[in-house]
């Protein structure tokens, strides 16, 4: 009787600790998709790399692209540009520059869109009247 509950025990603390793993989130589960959708080129992005310092936008990228940040200050792009045809691009990243990634196309796991826009302070200029 003693091992019959042990036994009993065990697949129940195993039945919770898979449970655990297994269940996630919808936002979980939608950011899953979308990343290896992208990975897989079937996802339109657009990248803006910024400088926080100038207030100038250095790179702007569009296409159907996966991103890595190898954690080693750079940013790397592969974007498909043909049938079986891919460049890859590197995009050197330190404490002024940075970047943010659009998903343009979306996906149907979200039928809702969004826009992301960049302010940026416009000079003063000054006009000499002839």
């Amino acid at each position: 009787m003693k091992r019959f509950l042990t036994i009993v025990l065990m697949i129940g603390v195993l039945v919770l600790t898979l449970c655990s793993f297994v269940s996630c989130t919808s936002a979980e589960t939608v950011n899953h998709n979308l990343t290896v959708k992208a990975d897989n080129f079937e996802c339109l992005r657009k990248i803006t790399v910024y400088n926080a310092r100038t207030d100038l936008i250095i790179l702007e990228m569009e296409g159907y692209m996966s991103l890595d940040n190898n954690l080693s200050s750079e940013l790397v792009v592969t974007c498909k540009v043909g049938e079986d045809l891919y460049k890859k691009n590197y995009v050197y990243l330190n404490e002024y520059v940075l970047y943010v990634v659009e998903d343009i196309t979306g996906t149907v796991t979200d039928p809702y869109h969004y826009k992301v826009i960049f302010y940026t302070p416009v000079p003063d200029v000054e006009v000499n009247p002839k």
